[in-house]
């Protein structure tokens, strides 16, 4: 039986494809949408190719059989198995508009009750929309125990390149050490789903209102410079590396595999972009810490 597989799963339309397909780039042998009840006899087949990193996609189509997967996942890592669980999510609203792009059902549309006569004289449009918002709250509820054993990401904002890229940093890691994901991100974009922890540096200084500093970010020289002079930066760097280092152990303790912490300012470039970047460095020797840039990584 292969030593460690990635699963993924989400939310339809959170990206669950492009991850697959991202993965399967790195090398992984991936199979899509396979029901849980045959996944140990896959694992079963696939011990004959050792060499081979096995990747699978598990979701709502197998609504049926997922109250079989979680206590599946747990006899397999008892068993010595490595399961990574990948857990792919978006706001609503972003879901919405995916569908409505591309223009496909939503699997559980059909599950859903028939349509009452005060919602038939709605127009059409407004009755679609509901009965999608329905389907995706559903599937909410149904996936919500996996989403909790997971290691979530929130593709609410991100472009297909994004969504590859962290997915590859994410499988990159080591699969026994506990992981941890410094997140800069924008409040005017949305705080991220992903976020084990949030902390709001918005009453930090802001280098935007320095005109020689608006075009660069919290990465260049300038900008770090600015901020180390202010000591409210500082003070609100150490007390959250503070924070940080007192829990981590109770989270490596807990078998966590990552810990997302989320930091956000104003437009997602100055101030959450050096805190992330600096702690990143302070907590590499801990283990593997891995740097995302919501809205810069979105630009590139």
């Amino acid at each position: 039986m292969p030593h460690e597989i990635v699963l993924v799963t989400g939310i339809s339309g959170s990206g669950k494809s492009v991850a697959l397909h991202a993965l399967e780039d790195a090398g992984f042998f991936c199979v899509d949408n396979l029901p849980p009840e045959l996944l140990r006899e896959f694992l079963r087949l696939e011990h004959e190719r050792q060499q081979r990193r096995v990747a699978i996609a598990v979701d709502v189509r197998s609504a049926g059989s997922l109250p079989h997967l979680l206590p599946l996942i747990h006899e397999l890592r008892q068993e010595g198995v490595t399961v990574r669980s990948i857990f792919l999510d978006a706001s609503t609203d972003a879901l919405v508009r995916r569908f409505s792009e591309t223009r496909r059902p939503h699997p559980l549309s059909q599950e859903l009750p028939p349509v009452s006569p005060a919602r038939r004289r709605d127009d059409e449009n407004t009755v679609s929309h509901r009965a999608l918002n329905d389907a995706i709250e559903m599937e909410r509820e149904l996936l919500a125990d996996l989403r909790e054993a997971s290691t979530v990401v929130d593709t609410s904002l991100l472009r297909p390149a994004q969504l590859r890229v962290w997915i590859r940093d994410l499988v990159r890691a080591q699969a026994r050490a506990l992981t941890l994901v410094f997140e800069s991100f924008a409040f005017k974009h949305g705080v991220p789903l992903d976020a084990d922890f949030v902390f709001d540096v918005r009453v930090l200084p802001n280098p935007y209102y320095v005109r020689e500093l608006r075009a660069q970010t919290g990465r260049d020289r300038e900008v770090i410079a600015y901020l180390e002079a202010q000591p409210e930066a500082l003070e609100m760097l150490s007390q959250i590396e503070a924070f940080i280092a007192r829990w981590l152990p109770s989270f490596e303790n807990d078998q966590r595999s990552y810990l997302t912490v989320a930091i956000g300012c104003t437009g997602g470039q100055h101030r959450s972009v050096y805190l992330v970047e600096t702690l990143a460095k302070r907590f590499a020797g801990r283990g593997i810490a891995l740097v995302r840039h919501r809205e810069l990584d979105a630009r590139d």
